[in-house]
This record gives structure tokens, sequence and C-alpha cells, in this order.
């Protein structure tokens, strides 16, 4: 493993943004080095050209370069100084054409921009107002939260101070540059006039927003009607995450075996952005930011947590002594994340099969073997299994998805740099390939390099269309049909909410989902997906992004599949179907076979690609397929039997971790009655029963009654929850 050579890889930006940026600023200082002289000379010309040049540069930095503008502001040239100092400049222009006693002449419009910028000060003040009594303790999705007040959220021009500073201000710049032409005051002073109005107008818009009335319900407020959600609806299971704006792929692959499993589930998030990016779902959301908030869950009926991914924050949740917690993983794979030490701190590990146990216990990574369950891969449903080679005359359809370069620098966690722009040549130098290219959304994240070849990558594979022949074949299906279908899905999976929306109003908006929506998505989805496939031309290779056609699809439509050392190969087993590793980790072939056990059914490829003839040769021949026994044995060690089935097995875990919830919880108010049996008699006698457990301060919970509730949500009738 010494070739595996660890550095710390850091994102840099690429060289062309860093130009443009560069550039972008010199124009602008540029502009007010011109302006100033304008100014100073005095000479209208340079004057109003060098302020139409720095508003025009202004708009670019509104619309395309927001890291810019973050950069000026934090060298205190932010958008607010660099219009006064336009303003600024465009006076002391008019004040020195003409006679030298123009400055009474001029004495109600600097007056007017005075105003204006003291109503600007003012609308930011009461913005920032708005947003704290707009700013919730507790966002959903999914849920009818109408009793707490919503409303839509104000402009989003009265929301953001740059936008509003130079739009509202544009009439006095322009009365400026007007009145430096025809050297009357008039223009100016109808011009700070009209923007005093407008910021006048703004103002008033947002005090209303600060009336009792107006405002949406206050914390403790909130927090109470959470507590009332929390009693009626009683959640038995939920999913956990926390994470970064590019990870919500991590948690979505789990909502749909969320939605299928036994009792009443709910998604617990940490950063309110994310309510945004979880994909479209039935499920209740709830977005819990402060550790107080999360905290409320501990008096609630929920008994297990789901999480698929380590952060920061599971610290917190793992505090709650009532919940028991199961790490699932996003994917599994031979890489050490997938054995991270970190897993000791949940009650239980469920896995997909035996491999993932004795990886495990080959890390020594403190996860005991009685906290490991084996529950296959729930998500893998959707994989339809091998029906046979290509049929005669018909394409190979290879799919080539490679993982990202990682956090380690190891130059062998993506073939992106080192093999893939080979692989890619050598399939498509064979005429009977058609080529599958969907790399890893975060490749080039963390590695230019990766970047860069991703890019080289996709413009082999635009030459290589283009380069078809004449008559190559078009597509089986309707376009047409497909624009229907993708709008349908649209509607059907859309947010729902305006562009300006801020995170209360989408509350608003995304409140309770109709009935039957998520079998309509699912069937949706189902068709367009057909559609999508139909579509395209037979013969064109394709670089496939963003969240539609699925991974899973991906798997459907293609013959073979060649990766890296990830949780795509273990999940490609599922379909049967010959797959290729990628070795670039400079090992020999029998090295990385027994570091990567996912790798024992693959055929190894070198970064020169020079295996990609023969292994075709045996996706379009089975009797020159050697490793189809190894790879029903491989899937049987990753993902486990086939019955019972995934789902089974995972309610089954789902069923015992949720008794032993119960179990603890009873064991836990056993020993406090042990401990303070008069006092806590004296607390029953002297005070009534709390409407809500966590308005009482006491620990406990609502009652035995509850525990029997919770129990029976968990455990359905006709599946009888294992002695406890």
């Amino acid at each position: 493993m010494a070739s595996f050579g660890r550095r710390r890889a850091s994102p840099r930006p690429s060289g062309r943004p860093l130009v443009v940026r560069g550039l972008t600023a010199a124009v602008l200082a540029g502009a007010f080095v011109a302006q100033t002289a304008g100014a100073l000379l005095p000479d209208v010309p340079l004057l109003l050209a060098a302020t139409a040049v720095s508003l025009t540069v202004e708009g670019v930095l509104s619309r395309w370069q927001p890291v810019m503008s973050s950069l000026l502001a934090k060298s205190h040239a932010d958008i607010t100084v660099r219009h006064v100092l336009r303003d600024l400049l465009l006076v002391v222009g008019l004040l020195r054409l003409g006679e030298h006693d123009r400055e009474p002449q001029f004495a109600w419009p600097v007056a007017g921009l005075l105003v204006f910028y003291a109503l600007h000060c003012a609308v930011q003040a009461v913005s920032v107002l708005v947003r704290r009594t707009r700013t919730l303790p507790v966002l959903t999705r999914n849920i009818d939260a109408s009793a707490l007040r919503l409303s839509p959220a104000p402009a989003a021009l009265l929301r953001r101070p740059g936008h509003r500073l130079l739009l509202l201000g544009l009439p006095t710049t322009a009365g400026l540059a007007t009145a430096a032409v025809t050297g009357d005051p008039l223009p100016a002073a109808a011009g700070t006039a009209v923007s005093v109005v407008l910021a006048a107008a703004g103002l008033g818009a947002l005090l209303v927003r600060l009336l009792p009335s107006r405002r949406p319900a206050g914390e403790q407020e909130v927090l109470d009607w959470f507590d009332a959600w929390l009693d009626d609806y009683r959640p038995t299971v939920g999913l956990y995450f926390s994470g970064g704006a590019s990870s919500a792929y991590q948690a979505n692959m789990w909502l749909e075996t969320m939605s299928r499993l036994d009792g009443r589930p709910v998604v617990v998030l940490r950063e309110r952005f994310m309510v945004a990016r979880i994909a479209a779902t039935d499920l209740p959301v709830v977005c819990l930011p402060k550790v107080s908030t999360l905290m409320r869950l501990e008096h609630s009926t929920l008994r297990v947590l789901i999480h698929p991914s380590n952060s920061g924050k599971t610290s917190q949740v793992l505090r709650i002594p009532t919940i028991k917690h199961a790490f699932v993983n996003h994917g599994e794979s031979d890489k050490l994340s997938s054995c991270n030490p970190y897993a000791k701190a949940y009650d239980e590990v469920w896995v997909a099969g035996p491999e993932a146990r004795e990886r495990y216990a080959r890390a020594g990574v403190g996860v005991e073997d009685k906290d490991v369950v084996e529950i296959g891969r729930p998500q893998l449903d959707a994989v339809r299994p091998w029906s046979g080679p290509p049929a005669d005359g018909a394409r190979t359809t290879v799919l080539y998805a490679p993982t990202w370069e990682g956090w380690d620098g190891n130059p062998g966690n993506t073939s992106v740099v080192a093999a893939g722009e080979n692989l890619v040549r050598a399939l498509l130098a064979d005429p009977g390939v058609r080529l599958l290219y969907k790399p890893h959304p975060l490749t080039g994240s963390v590695e230019p390099a990766a970047g860069a070849a991703d890019r080289r990558i996709r413009e082999l594979i635009r030459t290589a269309n283009r380069e078809r022949p004449a008559g190559a074949s078009g597509p089986a299906g309707s376009a047409s049909e497909l624009d229907r279908l993708t709008a349908e899905l649209d509607r059907l999976t859309a947010a729902g909410v305006r562009e300006g929306a801020d995170q209360t109003e989408r509350m608003l908006i995304q409140s309770a989902p109709p009935p039957g929506r998520a079998e309509a998505v699912a069937k949706a989805t189902a068709a367009w997906e057909e559609a999508y496939w139909a579509s395209l031309p037979r013969d064109e290779h394709q670089v496939v992004t963003g969240v539609r056609p699925a991974l899973y699809s991906c798997f459907n439509n293609a013959d073979l599949l060649i990766s890296d050392v990830s949780s795509v190969i273990s999940d490609f087993l599922a379909s049967g179907k010959p797959y290729a590793v990628a070795n670039t980790s400079g090992m020999s072939e029998d090295a990385f076979r027994a570091a990567f056990p996912t790798a024992a059914a693959a055929t190894v490829l070198t970064p020169d690609a020079s295996g990609v003839p023969a292994l075709l040769e045996t996706v379009r021949h089975p009797e020159k397929d050697g490793l189809a026994d190894a790879r029903a044995e491989l899937k049987l060690r990753l993902l486990g039997p086939d019955e019972p089935t995934s789902r089974e097995r995972c309610d089954t875990a789902l069923r015992a971790l949720s008794t032993a919830a119960l179990n603890h919880r009873a064991c836990g108010e056993e020993q406090a009655e042990a401990r303070h049996p008069r006092s806590q008699r004296l607390a029953e006698d002297l005070l009534p029963a709390p409407r809500h457990a966590s308005d009482a301060g006491t620990g406990a919970d609502p009652g035995t009654e509850a525990d029997a509730e919770a129990s029976r949500s968990v455990t359905p009738p006709s599946r009888p929850a294992p002695p406890g």
C-alpha cells in the first residue's frame, strides 16, 4: 500500500476564473480612476463614460461575479462604498463645472442624496429585523404549519442591500449625470427625489412586516407547536442527516427506503439550506438547527434514527438516551470510509452483507461484531437482473462511472486522471460500443486535474458523436413524448415556490402533500426513464449528469460497467452483469485484488486500457466470460442472500432496535424510581401531569401508555417483534 502516496489535497480554483476576476477588478478600478479625473479636470464626456462603465461592471459583479463582490467587501470596498464614491464624484464634477457659485443651486439635490442614503441604511436595519422574525427555530416540509401565521417573504429587492442600492440609486445617478450635461440642477433634484420616494416606500413595506399581526409565530410558540406535532404524528423511526450542500445525495438515496419501512418515518436535518436540497418525497421533513431544539426529540415517540453519513453534528444527537442509532452509510466499498472508526459510536452498524462485517473486523476500528447487522441494500430493488448479452448487431452499451478524487490525495481513488482518457479512447475506437459516461458529481471539487480530465473526456465524446457516419440510426422514441413526460414529472416534483422565496415562505408553500403524490411521482419517473432512453439515438454516446436519469437506470441500460473502487461496483453486482475496475494505484493486479475484495470478480484494467478489447469480447460472448460464477459468489458476500428480501431484513433490524430502545427506556425509569422513590412519588402527588414531557423538564416521557402505542407502531400485528 506504500504506492498510495498520501498528500494533502486542497481545492484550488482554475486559472480562467482568476483571470476573469482580475480583469473585472481592473476595469472597475480603472473606471473609478477615470471618473475621478473627469470630475477634477472637469471633463464631462470622460466623467459620463467612466460612470457608465462603472455601473456596467457593478451589474456584472452582481449577476455573474459573487465571489469577486465578496472579495471587494472584505477589502472594505463593498457596494455601498463604491456607490457613495460614484455619486460623490458626480457631485464634485457638477460643482467644478461652470461658474464658481453653483453650490447653492445644488444644495437640494445634495440634501436629497444624503436623505436617500439615510433611508438605505434604515431599510437595511429594518430588513435585518424582519429576517430575524422570519427565522424560525424549526423548519419543515410536508407538514401543515398554517398555525404559525406564515406569510410570503418580502420582495427580494428589499432583502438584498447591493441590488437595492443599485436599482433605487439609479434615478439619482442618472439625474446627476444629466445635470452634468445640461448644467441644470432640476434633473439632479428630480432624480434624488425619485430615489428617496422609492426608498421610503420600501421602508414602509418592511415596517408593516414588524406589526404583531404580520409577524410569524415567536420562538416559544413554534417550539410548542413542534411538540404538539410530535405528540400527534408520533414518529417511530427517523433519517438523520447533516452535511454540506453537495452531500444531499447521501440522504436522498435512502428516502424511498424510509418511506417503505414499518412505522411512521420522519427526516431530521440540521442545516437550514438542506431542506430545499432534499429530493421530492412525501415524508415529513423537520430541520432542527439548534442543539436545544434537537433535544426535544428525547421526549417524543422516536425510537430509532438511521444515519447515512458521519458529520460533526452527529455527536449531538447521539447524546439522546431514549433513541437508538443505526449507521447505514450511503454506500459500501473497500475504501477506508466504509469502516470509519466513528462507526463505533452508534448502537448498531447496518451493512449489506458478510463482506462488510469482515471488513470491520479486519480494520480493527472498535466496532464489535455483535453490533453489525446485515440488511442488504434495500435501494437495489430498482436494479434489474442480467437478461443476457447484447443481441447480434446491437451496440454494446458500456457505462463508465468513475468516482471522485476524494480528500486524501490517493492517486488510486479515481481513474479519471490517470486512465480516464485512455479508457474512453479505447471504448470509442470500437464501432460496436455505445458509451455512457457518468462522472461523480464531486469530480474536480478538490483536485483541478480531475476536473480538467473530466472536461477532456467530455470533449472526446462530443468529437466522436460529430464524426459518426451520416447514416447512423436515429432515436427509437419520440422527443415530444419525452418533453411531455418531463413537464409532468417536473410538475409533480417541483417545490412550487418562487425564486425569491425565503425559508419561511417555502415552509408555507411546501405544506402537507396531496394524497397519492408519492405513487404518482414513482409512476411518472418510470415512464420518463423509459421515454428518455427510447428518445436517444441508438448509436450516440452520452454524457449523463444531473439528477435524471438515476444511476440505477443507467445500470439497467448498460451491458458492462467500468468504474473504480467504490460503492458503484457493489451496487452493480445486483444485476449480475460483467464489470471492470480500473487499477490506477500502482499496485500489481494480485495485490490490488487482495487489497480490494470488491474487485475479486472484476476484470482489472491498467491505466493504458489495453485490456478493453478482450473485456468487450467476454461481454458479447458469455462463453468466454470466466468470472460469472465469481460474480454470483461475490454478490452473495457483498449484498447478502436474495431471501428474505433486503426490505424484510431491514424491517426486522428496525423492529429489534426499536424494541431495544423501549426496553432501555423502561430500564432507565426503573433505575430512576429505585434511586429516588420518595421524591418521584412526591412529584407525582403534588404536580399536575404536564401537557408535554419537554415542558415538565423532568426528562421523562409521557408514560407507559405511550410506550405501548409506540411499540405497536413499530411492530405490525402480522410481524411480532422478537423477544426482548
